[in-house]
């Protein structure tokens, strides 16, 4: 495994609490969106932009980059925020959130965003889209890795076992997804609704490679992404242990905020523990 100096580690934390910041603004000035998955997936996609992928702002369209593809699109806040922190676009387009004719809507749309690789929001759709990614960087001998994220009652969907197969079937080493593994979706409890554990082995089942770690651990993350990409022969998935609704206390595990944005007093109180976690941090 790599070693991570702690300045790396507290650099991240500190850009997750901002991003998580900037969720609550955009969902509160928006009165629509969904909170809970777009918390839970934070840590991942900022230690994937800021610390691993080969991507450039400047340069959106370079063919050499790296591809992250939101599947749960409805999460795509979160990836808003970051790409924003990135460069892509102004951290001010955030405020218009969800807005007629604002380019930032309420699922990602590759051709209004720049760094948004794929238009989703069919929940059940990004993994397939991902192996055509993948496929084509094996047949145009590119070198550049793909990643997909998943939720963990979007893996109910069928369409998800059809890609994971095609994907061991074309060994797509170059391929890397994660479930957002925080046992919550719209109607309740994954293992009430479609039992999906264990998660490990119907994954190993299919031929892939599998990682479980904490989805909220920084050092964690960016080893499971090191020994992913460095895995041969067989497509990869990180399985996230995470909370739903992550940093907000009220939110936690909290399915009511699966798509509920806060009210006043909600807002209020959630950028008030999210401003104690930064400080803390800080200090």
């Amino acid at each position: 495994m790599e070693h991570y100096d702690k300045k790396i580690i507290e650099r991240l934390d500190l850009m997750a609490v901002n991003v998580r910041k900037h969720v609550i603004e955009m969902l509160y000035r928006a009165k629509s969106g969904h909170p809970g998955g777009s918390l839970s997936a934070v840590d991942m996609i900022v230690a994937l932009y800021f610390a691993h992928m080969n991507h450039d702002s400047k340069n959106p369209n370079d063919p050499d980059r790296d591809r992250f593809i939101l599947s749960k699109g409805h999460a795509v806040p979160a990836l808003y925020a970051v790409l924003a922190e990135s460069g892509y676009f102004s951290v001010d387009e955030l405020k218009n959130l969800r807005e007629i004719n604002c380019m930032l809507q309420g699922h990602p749309v590759c051709s209004y965003v720049p760094g948004i690789e794929a238009s989703t929001g069919s929940l059940g759709h990004g993994l397939s889209f991902a192996n055509g990614v993948a496929l084509a960087g094996k047949l145009d001998e590119n070198e550049y890795n793909v990643y997909v994220m998943m939720g963990d009652g979007e893996t109910d969907e069928g369409q998800v076992w059809e890609a994971a197969a095609a994907a061991s079937h074309y060994k797509l080493d170059n391929l890397t997804a994660f479930i957002d593994r925080n046992f919550l979706q719209i109607d309740g409890n994954t293992e009430e609704v479609m039992r999906l554990e264990s998660a490990r082995d119907r994954w190993s089942s299919f031929g892939w490679h599998v990682t479980e770690i904490d989805g909220h651990n920084m050092k964690q993350i960016l080893d499971a992404l090191n020994e992913t990409d460095n895995h041969k022969r067989q497509p990869s998935v990180i399985i996230l242990n995470t909370v739903k609704g992550k940093g907000v206390s009220f939110m936690e595990n909290n399915v009511d905020f699966h798509g509920v944005p806060p009210n006043e007093m909600e807002y209020n109180m959630a950028m008030e523990e999210l401003d104690l976690i930064q400080k803390k941090l800080e200090g």
